[in-house]
């Protein structure tokens, strides 16, 4: 049985995501937004994930294996169903000689009727000898036997090169992976060519990113793992920087979808970077990402691990577990990618039904509503078992997850986990559906009292029969 003393041994934070769902009411309203994955990981020990777009109604899903010796594709309908599909091997490296080695980071692409998978693998005998390879099948299901071994990406040097993706945009293809290049004292930079097909280059690479601030030279100086996502009218491409430990991070590039792409010019590289280590949350080392879609919903794909300490070289730590959240956009377009969130259920946004475009977020740990939250973090939340009381449910903060929601005194706040009954009583909600939409929730403080939008603030109100004061008393999740 969960109980209040069970929520505070684990730091606030329940793993099991079927009993974060079991207290709430079974309404529309419990579904995760837009279909997303109702629990996190995704998948365990599948490191520098790759999922495709839904592609003929099916997701598919490949990655590093912990042993780096093989291509798995595992499939299914659903994000959700990826978690326990079967996974076939679609290709073993060879006892001897090249490709014999390490392989790491597949991506399986989909071009002109056929399937494609580009990998990394070192040799036998040298395994860091890393290489980037492609594999062919001209089957409909990327899971079926017949994968044909096309040979090496040959690029313009014969370095250490490695995660290769691939993207259409204005009727051209381009790859872009990472690479050593001679002459430069980094690991790896970025490059980018246009394909003269699945199979080749058409055009000599451009250098587009070399890891030069802070934060991408931690243990090494490497940016890899590029992933392209285009919208709003740019490209984006997010890569990761330093070492595969907690101090691996996502950067971004971006440049106007009109621009030249194969000119170093037209890229710009972020500050700082986009997505890292979040302790509260127990994810070290996010990274190596991809991006999915369900429905117009964009979705990120990434590895982390949940603990810090790594006994040995970090590479070979099996732990970096398939993760996937909601990636958000900021009103000027640009992507918002919030925390790596920690072991759960769905995460929600509320946003009340007079005031659509705004969200309920916390700022300085006071809950307010707010447009335009940059820091998509401190709007997210998951619904729990209430900490007082059947019937309940309580508010876990995603981005500090030893706090709840706390109603009390006139304040409404997020407040570390007591193991009193008076912060259980604050802190657990009767959940309903929406008073002025069923399908949205409204959250009962009192008898006839609810957690309301009142300009800006979040307050105890009660609504009663007042039309514009029960559509305040009403959120919708997203």
């Amino acid at each position: 049985m969960i109980t209040r003393r069970s929520l505070l041994a684990t730091g606030g934070l329940l793993a099991a995501t079927g009993a974060l769902t079991s207290a709430a009411p079974a309404t529309a309203a419990d579904d995760p937004p837009a279909g997303l994955p109702t629990g996190n990981p995704l998948v365990e020990q599948r490191a520098d994930p790759f999922v495709t777009p839904p592609t003929d109604g099916m997701y598919y899903l490949t990655g590093s294996v912990p042993e780096y010796d093989r291509v798995v594709i595992r499939g299914a309908s659903t994000l959700d169903g990826l978690s326990s599909a079967r996974e076939r091997t679609i290709w073993r490296r060879p006892a001897s000689g090249a490709m014999g080695g390490y392989i790491w980071a597949p991506e399986l692409h989909r071009i002109d009727g056929k399937w494609y998978v580009y990998f990394a693998a070192g040799d036998k005998d040298e395994p860091f000898r890393i290489r980037t390879y492609v594999l062919e099948s001209v089957n409909a299901d990327p899971r079926e036997s017949g994968w044909v071994l096309r040979g090496q990406m040959v690029t313009a040097w014969d370095t250490f090169t490695l995660d290769a993706t691939t993207f259409a945009h204005r009727g051209k293809r381009y790859f872009l992976w990472a690479q050593n290049e001679p002459g430069i004292d980094t690991n790896t930079n970025l490059y980018l060519a246009e394909m003269a097909s699945p199979l080749a280059l058409r055009t000599a690479p451009v250098r587009i990113a070399t890891p030069t601030l802070p934060w991408e030279v931690q243990g090494f100086k490497v940016n890899e793992g590029p992933a392209v996502l285009v919208r709003n009218g740019r490209v984006f491409v997010t890569f990761s920087a330093s070492a595969t430990d907690a101090r691996y991070c996502m950067g971004l590039l971006t440049a106007d979808e009109n621009a030249n792409l194969l000119d170093a010019r037209s890229w710009t590289k972020s500050p700082s970077p986009v997505f890292t280590t979040h302790a509260p949350t127990s994810q070290y080392g996010p990274g190596h990402n991809s991006f999915t879609t369900v429905g117009t919903t964009d979705v990120l794909v990434y590895h982390a691990r949940d603990y810090r300490d790594i006994t040995g070289d970090p590479l070979f730590d099996p732990n970096r577990h398939t993760r996937v959240q909601k990636l958000h956009w900021n009103v000027d377009g640009t992507p918002s990618f919030g925390v790596p969130v920690g072991r759960g259920g769905p995460i929600v946004r509320l946003s009340p039904v007079d005031a659509p475009a705004l969200v309920v977020r916390h700022y300085e740990y006071r809950l307010r509503v707010d447009g335009n939250v940059r820091e998509v973090a401190d709007s997210q939340f998951r619904f729990v078992p209430g900490l007082l009381g059947s019937g309940t449910v309580a508010l876990q903060s995603v981005n500090f997850p030893d706090r709840y929601v706390r109603a009390d005194s006139g304040s409404i706040r997020i407040d570390p986990f007591e193991d009193t009954d008076a912060f259980g009583r604050a802190a657990s909600f009767v959940r309903v559906p929406g008073l002025a939409d069923s399908a949205a929730v409204s959250l009962r403080v009192g008898t006839n009292t609810y957690l309301a939008h009142d300009n800006g603030r979040l307050v105890v109100a009660e609504p009663g029969g007042d039309r514009d004061a029960r559509r305040r008393a009403t959120f919708r999740l997203g």
